[in-house]
């Protein structure tokens, strides 16, 4: 059984979908084993509290630089002697401090289908505007390993969402989210857990 730790900045909508996963038995290789967030307000910490997962938060702010701010955040998953690390919803991009330790451990879902609407500056909302305003049909979601390249890691899983006429971001988002997100995302913690 891996030791999980699921990376959190707001709401934790992610968050919530793999503990459902892992309640129902679709992560049966691994257990979330805490959750840390970059915002000591994110409400995800309230959704881990309530399924008895322990937390931590490790602000940015916190630290003069972002090396050391990278290298805190590397001690605190190795102090809940983690093997996977989840980025779900995580707004800070991962050094090389954390990435080095985890490496081929680490997955982020995106919300679009890489190589599209992907990179620096694409996150949330960001996504789905372009994906609006570039007129595609098709959008959906990525699980990729986590590489310094920002969003270049080698692709695990995607699943495509239909884009309706009179989408907005927001309910493309919320579309996106439950079609693609929450369904690969799991899939993908489960495909890693079981292959390390």
């Amino acid at each position: 059984m891996k030791n999980i730790a699921v990376l959190v900045s707001g709401g934790g909508t992610n968050l919530q979908a793999l503990i459902d996963a892992q309640n129902s038995g679709r992560i049966k290789s691994g257990k979330i084993s805490c959750v840390i967030s970059s915002k000591q307000d994110a409400y995800a910490l309230t959704r881990a509290a309530n399924s008895g997962i322990k937390t931590a938060v490790v602000a940015r702010g916190d630290y003069a630089t972002f090396e050391e701010y990278d290298i805190a955040l590397a001690k605190a998953l190795q102090n809940f002697n983690i093997d996977v690390v989840v980025l779900a919803g995580f707004l800070t991009i991962l050094g090389e401090n954390v990435i080095k330790v985890f490496e081929n451990r680490i997955i982020n879902i995106h919300p679009a289908l890489i190589p599209s609407f992907c990179g620096k500056g694409f996150y949330g909302l960001k996504v789905h505007q372009a994906a609006l305003e570039r007129g595609v049909k098709l959008t959906g979601a990525t699980a990729h390993f986590v590489t310094l390249g920002c969003d270049e890691g080698p692709i695990i899983s995607q699943k495509a969402v239909e884009v309706l006429p009179n989408d907005t971001p927001e309910a493309l988002q919320k579309r996106v989210m439950e079609q693609a997100e929450w369904v690969i995302l799991p899939q993908a913690v489960e495909i890693v857990c079981s292959s390390i």
